[in-house]
């Protein structure tokens, strides 16, 4: 029971590697709040399993991508909750997958300030109460992709590699303050957004990593769960892949 007596906001929460870390982090004793944007019924299921299983949760609706809903989120966390002891930046921002050369500007502003904008409205919204009790964690999902890049991935490479490095700059700004920052960079990982991977594709990528398979959500949630915790109270401001060795920094 790592998380017990923690509140936990898990943002983006209604399905893949989200959806696992609520339900990990509530089994550990954690009360958390499952964001969503659009997926209600989605997300009400994952609400529906922790309780199920005997955990506190929440679904809490707001697109984090917007400042006034991020406060109104905290806002609420709280009134039921509590005060938020961890922060899990995990909404995804889509995109489109295709060469640089053909990209539209548009589609790569939008998943840049997206990404960027989520993660900066989510800490503004939810570190200062951190800051004010001298405790707390903050998680950023990022991909591997943010160091080892893809073909027609130059926009979702670029966010991440910004999401990292805002980072590193809150882990040494709030660092006096007790609260640490951390990233969790999963390799290839089953999830709705690699669906359109051919099982072919999937398959070699298995085969190029050292465990010999691709990753499940419930294997980045165990690498959250970790950080998340008071026996990761040393570490802040590391990049931790979730890729089985394919990346070893």
């Amino acid at each position: 029971m790592h998380m017990r007596g923690k509140v936990a906001v898990v943002t983006g929460a209604s399905r893949g590697i989200g959806a696992a870390t609520a339900k990990l982090l509530a089994r550990h004793g954690a009360a958390v709040a499952v964001n969503y944007f659009q997926s209600e019924t989605a997300a009400g299921e994952v609400v529906a399993a922790i309780r199920e299983a005997g955990g506190t949760a929440v679904a809490v609706k707001g697109d984090v991508r917007d400042a006034g809903q991020c406060e109104a989120m905290a806002r609420e966390v709280k009134e039921k909750l509590g005060d938020v002891d961890a922060l899990v930046l995990n909404a995804a921002i889509s995109f489109p997958v295709m060469p640089f050369l053909k990209y539209k500007w548009d589609d790569f502003r939008e998943k840049l300030v997206g990404e960027l904008g989520a993660a900066f409205l989510c800490c503004k919204a939810f570190v200062p109460g951190m800051v004010e009790r001298r405790r707390g964690s903050v998680i950023a999902i990022s991909s591997g992709l943010s160091r080892w890049p893809g073909e027609g991935f130059c926009a979702h490479s670029t966010a991440k590699s910004g999401l990292d490095s805002f980072a590193k700059s809150l882990a040494l700004e709030l660092g006096p303050y007790g609260v640490r920052v951390n990233v969790v960079a999963p390799g290839l990982t089953l999830t709705d957004a690699t669906s359109f991977l051919s099982q072919k594709e999937k398959d070699g990528a298995a085969q190029m990593t050292p465990l010999k398979r691709v990753g499940l959500p419930e294997d980045v949630a165990g690498a959250v769960l970790f950080l998340a915790s008071d026996e990761a109270r040393f570490i802040t401001g590391t990049y931790l892949p979730v890729s089985g060795g394919s990346h070893m920094p």
